[in-house]
């Protein structure tokens, strides 16, 4: 059995967005860190991990310098990694990065017990479109929203998040979740992982290892492949500081009340 687990790098939300003159983020020139609901989805594939042997491997499709991401899920517990790399899939959206990232999945081989796990959204797109457009690719059951997850051989138990409630749903391997960052709280790197992730598998996939897949057609990755046009791209504006009423009488509720009123609110 395996996990493998689809994480991203994104740019760190407290800082500023570079844009390309394409309109697309120059990733190169933002500080990065590891998207959080991938990370979800990486502590729920290494508690697996944990109570079956299974084998954990990542997988992150953007610039060489997402190696450094990749090592420290490394150090974290993961066993193996898989960089997909290549200036043809540079500026590709949802639709052409899951032909990519399908693609690597079918190179790193399928199979009957295998688990596929993805974060709901990135933070920079919050689209929550790339691990369904994953499962699509290839086929599979999908569960999106997991709150909990239960493995008992071949069999997937999850409880999905609604927005008004939960979801019990079953569903047997091969199969994709996609995880909420409520699910669990990620482990850190251990000392003994630091020193190790360097010695384990790191592989990196190219144009050139994924052409032969029909997924990766130049006319359906990169920028030239992808259907979405970004229009803008810009950093939200820094929100003020809010105002804290303490206490619970009625003179804190009117005052409440005059607030919102003097703003008209209410």
């Amino acid at each position: 059995m395996k996990a493998i687990v689809c994480v991203k790098q994104v740019p760190d939300t407290s800082g500023v967005v570079a844009v390309k003159e394409d309109g697309t983020m120059d990733r190169a020139a933002m500080a990065t860190i590891t998207n959080h609901d991938d990370l979800a989805a990486v502590e729920a594939a290494l508690r697996i991990k944990d109570a079956t042997g299974c084998k954990v491997i990542v997988v992150s499709m953007g610039p060489p310098p997402a190696e450094s991401m990749l090592r420290e899920l490394l150090a974290r517990g993961c066993d193996e990694a898989v960089l997909v790399s290549a200036r043809e899939f540079g500026g590709s959206d949802t639709y052409a990065t899951s032909q990519i990232l399908a693609a690597a999945i079918k190179k790193i081989g399928l199979e009957s017990d295998d688990i596929i796990f993805c974060g709901r959204q990135a933070i920079d797109g919050d689209t929550a479109q790339v691990g369904p457009q994953i499962a699509e690719k290839l086929g599979l059951p999908q569960i999106s929203y997991a709150a909990e997850i239960t493995v008992e051989g071949k069999a997937v138990t999850v409880k999905r998040l609604l927005e008004d409630g939960y979801m019990m749903l079953r569903v047997q391997t091969p199969c994709l979740i996609t995880c909420v960052k409520e699910l669990n709280e990620p482990r850190y790197m251990s000392v003994p992982g630091i020193v190790d992730c360097y010695s384990k598998p790191l592989a990196v996939f190219n144009y050139e290892t994924l052409k032969d897949d029909p997924l990766v057609d130049l006319d359906t990755i990169g920028l030239k492949g992808s259907p979405t046009n970004v229009y803008k791209s810009f950093s939200p504006p820094v929100k003020g500081a809010g105002m804290m009423l303490e206490g619970a009488d009625k003179a804190t509720c009117d005052k409440l009340v005059s607030l919102l009123d003097a703003k008209h609110m209410i």
